[in-house]
C-alpha cells in the first residue's frame, strides 16, 4: 500500500505538486473582502513611509516629478472620507456588472439560456463545444470588459449541463477572455486607445510619427487562433482532472416542449431584429452610431454603448421568451424575475465597495506609477537588446499587471519610457506596443487587481461554497503559464523572421 501511494504521488508530476502548493497556501489567504481590506491598509502604511522618505520618480513623458503622497495625513484623511461614496459609485466595474447582469440574469431566470443550450451547444458534437467556447471567449474582448462578466457564468451552466465540472468551464471562459485580452480577429475599442498612447510616446523621439490603430492586427489575429488549442488542452488535461467529478446538483436535460420551441423562435427573431437595427445604425458612413467627425467605428458611440446593447441583447429575447412560455405574465412577474436575477450579486457589491477604495488610494498615493517607472528604469539599466530585450519587457509588463490592472493606465505610464527608448535602438513602436499587449494579457487571469477576478470567484462559489482563492487560482494559473509560453514562442518567431505586425506596423524602424 505504501509503495502504491508513493507511485501515485510520483505520477502526479512536478507541475501538479506545484499547483498543490499554490492551492494549499493560497487557500490560507483571507476572503477576498478582507484581502482587499488588508491590501488597502498596506497601501496606506506604504504611503506614510515613502511619503516621509520623500520618494519620487520622474515621468519621462512629461518631465514631471511624481512624489508619494502620504494618505495618513490630515489632508489624506479628509480626502478618503469625503470621497468614500464617490469612489464606490464611480467604480467602473460596478455599473458594468450590474447592468449586464440585468439582461443575463433575466435570460437565466426565464429559462432562455437553458433552452438555447438544448438546441445548440448540447446538440453539437461534443468535440467542438470547448474550442467554440474558447474562441468566442477570446473574441469576446471586442466587447471590452463586459465579456469577463457575461461569459463565465454562461459557460459554467453549459458545462454542468454536459455533465462536466462547471468551475472548469467558468475558468476556461474567464481565462480565455482575460488571458487572451489583446488577441482578436476584429479591431476592438482597446486598439485605438492603446495606439493613442503609443503615438504620444513615439513623438518624444519623432514628432511627426502617427500610430495606426491596426498596426498589431496581423499578429493579434493569428494569436486569437493559436491560443484556442492551448486553452482547450489546458482545460482537458490539467484543469478538469484536478477538479475531478462534480458532485453538486446536475441539471437534467429534457427535450423542448412545443411552447418552449415557439418561445425560442420568437426570441431568436427578436435578436435578429435588434442586430439588424444596430447594423442599420452602424454601417452607413453617416450613421448614428459612427463617430460624427471621423466616421470611425473603432472609437464611436457604438463602442461606447456596448454594455447597454449587451444588456438589451439578453433582456429583449428573455422578455419575449418569458411571455411566450408564461414565465412572465405581467409587469409584476417581470419585476420579480429581475429581482431574482440580481439577488445573487450581494457579495459582489460588498467586494466592489472595498476594491473601489483600495484602487482609489493606490492612485492617490502615486505608488502605482512610481513602482512602474522604477521598474522600467531598472530594465533600461541592463542594456538588453534584440529579442531578450523584448522578452524582458514582456515580463515587466506582466509583473506590473499585479500592481495596476488597467491596460490603458499602465501603457500611459510605460509608453513614454519604452517606445522612444526602443526607437533609439532602431525598433518600430508597433513591436513595442505588441510586446506590451502580450505582457498585459498573460497575467490578467491571476491578478487580483483586476476586479473581475473577484467576480469570477463569486460565480465559482455558487458551485462550491468552500472555494478559496488558492483553489480558484490553481484553475487559472495553468492558462497564464500556457498562454505565456505559446505567445512568447509566437512573438519570437515573428520577431526573428521580421514579419509585419499589421498595417504600418513593422519590427524595425524605417528611417
Amino acid at each position: 500500500m505504501g509503495n502504491e501511494g508513493t507511485a501515485r504521488k510520483e505520477r502526479r508530476g512536478l507541475f501538479n505538486r506545484f499547483l498543490d502548493f499554490i492551492e494549499k497556501y493560497g487557500n490560507k489567504l483571507p476572503d477576498p473582502v478582507m484581502l482587499f481590506v488588508y491590501i488597502t491598509a498596506i497601501i496606506l502604511i506604504c504611503s506614510f513611509i515613502f511619503g516621509k522618505l520623500g520618494t519620487t520618480a520622474v515621468n519621462p513623458g512629461t518631465g514631471e516629478e511624481i512624489a508619494v503622497i502620504n494618505l495618513l495625513s490630515s489632508e489624506g484623511f479628509i480626502k478618503m472620507m469625503t470621497n468614500l461614496v464617490v469612489n464606490f459609485t464611480s467604480f467602473p466595474p460596478l455599473g458594468l456588472v450590474l447592468v449586464v447582469m440585468f439582461g443575463v440574469g433575466l435570460a437565466e431566470s426565464t429559462g432562455l439560456i437553458s433552452a438555447v443550450m438544448k438546441v445548440t451547444i448540447l446538440n453539437a458534437p461534443k468535440k467542438i463545444i470547448l474550442p467554440v467556447i474558447v474562441l468566442v471567449a477570446i473574441l469576446g474582448n471586442a466587447a471590452a470588459d463586459a465579456a469577463m462578466v457575461v461569459l463565465p457564468p454562461i459557460v459554467a451552466m453549459i458545462f454542468i449541463a454536459l455533465g462536466r465540472h462547471p468551475i472548469a468551464g467558468l475558468a476556461a471562459a474567464y481565462a480565455s477572455v482575460a488571458g487572451g485580452f489583446s488577441a482578436n480577429l476584429i479591431l476592438s475599442v482597446i486598439d485605438p486607445l492603446i495606439a493613442g498612447f503609443t503615438e504620444i510616446g513615439a513623438q518624444i523621439y519623432d514628432p511627426t510619427y502617427t500610430a495606426n490603430p491596426a498596426m498589431n492586427y496581423y499578429f493579434l489575429a493569428v494569436s486569437a487562433i493559436i491560443l484556442v488549442p492551448v486553452a482547450v488542452l489546458v482545460t482537458t488535461k490539467i484543469v478538469e482532472p484536478r477538479l475531478g467529478v462534480y458532485e453538486g446538483e446536475m441539471e437534467t436535460v429534457e427535450d423542448l416542449s412545443s411552447v418552449e420551441k415557439k418561445g425560442l423562435l420568437w426570441a431568436a427573431l427578436s435578436v435578429v431584429a435588434f442586430v439588424a437595427i444596430i447594423l442599420y445604425l452602424s454601417i452607413p458612413q453617416d450613421s448614428l452610431l459612427r463617430d460624427p467627425e471621423t466616421g470611425s467605428l473603432t472609437k464611436s458611440p457604438l463602442m461606447d454603448s456596448i454594455v447597454p446593447f449587451m444588456m438589451i441583447l439578453f433582456m429583449l429575447p428573455a422578455l419575449i421568451y418569458g411571455k411566450v412560455v408564461k414565465e412572465i405574465k405581467d409587469s409584476k412577474d417581470f419585476a420579480d424575475h429581475l429581482a431574482r436575477a440580481m439577488s445573487g450579486m450581494g457579495m459582489y457589491i460588498v467586494i466592489a465597495f472595498v476594491a473601489a477604495q483600495m484602487i482609489a488610494y493606490f492612485s492617490w498615493s502615486n505608488l502605482g506609477p512610481i513602482v512602474a517607472i522604477k521598474g522600467a528604469e531598472t530594465l533600461e539599466a541592463f542594456g538588453m537588446k534584440g529579442l531578450p530585450l523584448f522578452i524582458g519587457f514582456i515580463i515587466v509588463a506582466a509583473l506590473i499587471n499585479f500592481l495596476v490592472a488597467s491596460s490603458s493606465a499602465k501603457w500611459a505610464i510605460l509608453a513614454p519610457v519604452f517606445v522612444p527608448m526602443f526607437m533609439i535602438l532602431g525598433y518600430d513602436p508597433a513591436v513595442t506596443q505588441v510586446a506590451y499587449r502580450i505582457g498585459d494579457s498573460i497575467t490578467n487571469p491571476i491578478t487580483p487587481m483586476l476586479a473581475y477576478f473577484a467576480i469570477a470567484l463569486t460565480f465559482a462559489k455558487k458551485y462550491d461554497p468552500r472555494m478559496g482563492i488558492g483553489t480558484f487560482m490553481t484553475s487559472l494559473l495553468p492558462y497564464s503559464i500556457a498562454f505565456s509560453i505559446m505567445w512568447l514562442i509566437l512573438f519570437g518567431i515573428w520577431f526573428v523572421l521580421g514579419f509585419p505586425l499589421g498595417p504600418e506596423g513593422n519590427i524595425l524602424l524605417n528611417k
